[in-house]
């Protein structure tokens, strides 16, 4: 490990630091690193300077494509969690499209439980709720005494797509809506709403819509990882000063070609259904508990610590978390086996933050 110590962190402080030589690295991250496949994922087409969103949506569905077997090859000689069976459902969204649903459950165990509606990662346009990272998450969760309702939302691109905003936000939102109708018949006590990345913008978003169309009494909590949240990359805010120091692998002009298969025409930049960061103080007033939980080491880090700030702010009570020496999502995602105490900490941490919510009996 370098014993270089800049004044400023990361890039800031050193253009020529690299996330290997970075002094905040856990040292078993980049153990980890060394056994996945980049090779694979660094073979994806390159953009243009200013791709066309054709161009972007080719390049989502081939940044897609070359990361499964890497998830694969990670999950795929996992031993089973234990204690946990799966079913499936689907429901009808407000589109009047289907959308499946998995549910993850305690094989046994006294109900009512907690239950956790997840939002799964990929920046809201790739990725499905059956990849083997997100199974696995969700098994981990249930495990822990909780029910997961594990929803395949409609991505803007990739392999569900192509279907920009809001189609994935109204996905959720009916999910969420079905999983409160039917709490009794799931034994569910209450609800918490769950993702990471591009999931913890749509359980976030989620929030701010059930407040908008007055059914936010349905949701208990929103627990947040590495939430991806401004929006308009090609023009980052200053504040956001993790997009920069943290950018190791070019990750913000990947950002940018995200942001435009989500939002083709732009016209939801400042849209804090689309885009949370940009909510005002009285879109957040009355919302309920929120964790938001970051990593050190994520060019997402500070929109995800300043959004905290303005919950706070609006009265929202609101636990923010940093998982230190850690990149974007790797102890929510990848860590199941290098890092176990780390991804077993944000499970606990899930799961307390969910019991903490369960409505008290009267004796």
């Amino acid at each position: 490990m370098s014993d270089y110590s800049p004044i400023w962190p990361g890039l800031l402080g050193d253009p020529n630091l690299t996330l290997v030589t970075d002094p905040r690295i856990d040292p078993r991250l980049l153990e980890a690193m060394g056994t996945l496949d980049f090779d694979e994922v660094e073979e994806s087409p390159t953009l243009s300077s200013n791709p066309s969103y054709k161009e972007c949506v080719e390049f989502v569905a081939a940044m897609e494509a070359s990361a499964e077997p890497v998830y694969a090859k990670k999950f795929g000689s996992l031993p089973p969690v234990l204690g946990v069976t799966r079913r499936s459902e689907v429901i009808q969204g407000v589109d009047g499209n289907e959308i499946p649903l998995i549910i993850h459950e305690p094989a046994e165990g006294n109900r009512p439980l907690p239950g956790i509606l997840r939002t799964h990662g990929g920046g809201m346009i790739m990725q499905s709720a059956t990849d083997p990272q997100y199974m696995r998450l969700a098994d981990e969760l249930a495990a822990t005494g909780m029910v997961v309702v594990n929803v395949e939302f409609r991505n803007g691109a990739g392999k569900l797509g192509d279907h920009p905003f809001p189609a994935g936000l109204n996905d959720c939102a009916s999910a969420t809506r079905w999983t409160y109708a039917n709490k009794d018949a799931l034994g569910i006590s209450h609800i918490v709403v769950s993702g990471e990345s591009g999931g913890g913008n749509l359980c976030i978003a989620t929030a701010l819509k059930a407040k908008q169309e007055g059914w936010i009494g349905e949701i208990a909590g929103v627990y947040a990882c590495c939430p991806y949240l401004a929006g308009p990359y090609n023009a980052p805010l200053p504040e956001l000063m993790s997009l920069r120091e943290n950018d190791y692998m070019g990750q913000l002009s990947v950002m940018i070609s995200l942001f435009k298969v989500y939002d083709p025409t732009g016209d939801h930049a400042r849209n804090p259904l689309a885009w949370p960061y940009h909510a005002k103080a009285e879109d957040l007033a009355g919302l309920p508990p929120h964790t938001i939980s970051v990593n050190e080491l994520d060019e997402l880090r500070d929109e995800g610590l300043i959004y905290a700030r303005k919950l706070m702010a609006a009265g929202v009570p609101t636990i923010s978390r940093t998982v230190n020496g850690t990149t974007h999502g790797a102890d929510i995602e990848t860590m199941v086996t290098i890092m176990p105490d780390v991804y077993g900490a944000t499970i606990r941490d899930i799961h307390g933050f969910a019991t903490s919510l369960m409505p008290r009996r009267l004796p």
